[in-house]
């Protein structure tokens, strides 16, 4: 059975939630919110008129900072150079149900020196297009064991985030030997993806 988290909520991967865990999926989706009528939020979005395409990333850290740019997972990079973590494309417009981007990570397999993937999206050209996760709903992540497809965890993001253009999801981490995930949630006004790197580089 899924577990269902809340902001700043932990639970652990490889060892209470199922044993001999190798690959998850780690899904995120989102749907645009509903067009307001009439007021400066119509205004924007009637003067744009461009879904919200949100990139989806993962970057890996060392010592809980990010070596440089080649351990960042994103529509750019679509695999890591060891083969463990791996983006599964780009989602333009998050319509429909279910994961709107997913990205593969074997756990087994990561190098013992990344002890951290931070899972983070952010909005294609957000002050360009004037566009925010406000205008963003039913936000998620969620980890899924690759085996059987089974959910192990969700998120579901409920804070207000008017005015963030980046968004860090959750993050899996190593503590003692085992894996473990954190449901993080917290919204920044970061541009684009290389500004919200900064705030993991040494």
């Amino acid at each position: 059975m899924s577990v269902s988290l809340k902001k700043g909520q932990k639970v652990s991967l490889t060892k209470e939630t199922s044993s001999g865990l190798n690959t998850v999926l780690v899904g995120l989706g989102w749907d645009a919110a509903p067009k307001k009528s009439g007021g400066f939020l119509s205004s924007l979005f009637s003067s744009a008129n461009q879904s919200v395409d949100c990139d989806a990333s993962a970057i890996m850290l060392k010592s809980d900072k990010l070596a440089g740019t080649q351990d960042v997972i994103y529509f750019g990079n679509l695999a890591h150079s060891t083969g463990t973590v791996t983006h599964l494309g780009d989602n333009l417009t998050g319509d429909g149900d279910g994961d709107d981007e997913q990205i593969i990570v074997n756990l087994a397999q990561v190098p013992d020196n990344y002890d951290r993937i931070v899972v983070v999206a952010n909005i294609y050209k957000a002050d360009e297009r004037n566009q925010h996760f406000g205008m963003i709903k039913n936000a998620f992540i969620r980890i899924v064991d690759s085996r059987n497809n089974t959910e192990l965890c969700r998120f579901n993001l409920s804070d207000d985030y008017t005015g963030m253009t980046a968004m860090i999801f959750g993050e899996l981490y190593r503590n003692n030997g085992e894996w473990k995930f954190n449901a993080v949630g917290q919204g920044t006004t970061d541009s684009s993806l290389k500004e919200l790197l900064a705030r993991f580089q040494g």
